[in-house]
């Protein structure tokens, strides 16, 4: 599949949208969407093979062990659907499952959503590769407003991927309203698949997101050089550190990039200058852990019920199954 498949968003200008509330508020923040360009893609990708990052291992393990029980239900009464994959990246975990359903010959189509058009063109590329019979939709957007484009592929029974603890990156009243929208946008009988990274021991989440090789950290810094290129930023990465946090009370692993000095930086591009106090902070990335309770509470709430949850063997994850009420 061409490129030009792909659909495109105005993503640059709510990037500059995103950048003038995020930096001109107290305290600072910046999306955590806006981490992947093509070095950040690739940056992610060393992060999942670390051995500190155990989430990929986990649910990768998950699918492996339970495919054919997935497909028990995702294959109903042999009748079509749309599988539909929201952050999709680069579809590592998923093939397992795309394997079984070519396989099985089962009638469905893959729509791949990621806001990430290099990591969108990649995937394409290599699943053309690999399974030359699948029927390929890549979608170029957010999760939100993915969820417009989902009413494009009516009359289909849908199964929605959410993977790869993605959720995780909501806060609490975010999570309810992605998962409450998608309810609107689904039948009754649909299904979704979510991965939630789940409570454990907080020192073992901490290593997870501050990795002994210092990859998390170019990660984050990354958004500092992406700024630059993409809006004539003058961020000096050597007058910030990465720190990120664990609190097991609320379940929320955070990042942020802190300014060593007080300093100003000038965004050109959006006429802009941002001051920063010594100290001050970017929060950069939240990723939430979940326990049983508050997943099956964001199902029922949402307008979903629990299925079943799939776990590793070490309990760490768990991809849930919801179907629509």
């Amino acid at each position: 599949m061409d490129i030009s498949d792909i659909v495109k968003t105005t993503n640059q200008e709510n990037f500059a949208e995103d950048l003038i509330k995020g930096l001109s508020s107290s305290p600072k923040y910046l999306p955590s969407r806006y981490l992947y360009d093509d070095k950040g893609d690739a940056l992610f990708q060393k992060i999942m093979n670390l051995d500190e990052y155990y989430l990929t291992r986990a649910e990768f393990q998950i699918l492996q062990n339970i495919s054919e029980d997935l497909l028990d239900y995702f294959i109903h009464y042999n009748k079509p659907f749309d599988l539909i994959e929201l952050g999709a990246g680069d579809g590592l975990k998923t093939r397992v499952l795309l394997k079984s359903l070519m396989d099985k010959k089962a009638a469905f189509q893959y729509i791949p959503v990621d806001i990430s058009e290099n990591i969108l063109r990649l995937l394409s590329s290599e699943l053309n590769k690999e399974f030359p019979d699948l029927i390929l939709k890549p979608l170029c957007n957010d999760y939100f407003g993915a969820m417009s484009e989902l009413q494009r592929f009516e009359g289909k029974r849908k199964v929605v991927l959410f993977m790869g603890g993605n959720i995780g990156n909501f806060s609490q009243d975010e999570s309810f309203n992605f998962f409450a929208e998608l309810s609107k946008c689904l039948a009754p009988g649909d299904l979704v698949l979510t991965g939630f990274d789940l409570k454990k021991d907080p020192r073992l989440i901490l290593k997870a997101y501050d990795d002994s090789e210092g990859i998390t950290a170019k990660f984050n810094f990354n958004l500092l050089h992406r700024i630059n290129k993409e809006f004539a930023g003058d961020f000096k990465t050597e007058n910030f550190i990465h720190f990120p946090y664990y609190d097991p009370a609320t379940g929320e692993c955070k990042s942020f990039l802190v300014s060593r000095i007080n300093q100003s930086v000038r965004l050109k591009a959006l006429d802009l200058t941002i001051g920063f106090k010594a100290w001050e902070s970017i929060q950069t990335e939240v990723s939430k852990k979940y326990s049983e309770k508050e997943i099956e509470d964001l199902a029922d709430l949402t307008g979903f019920a629990r299925i079943q949850n799939f776990y590793d063997a070490n309990k760490y994850f768990t991809d849930s199954l919801w179907v629509k009420k």
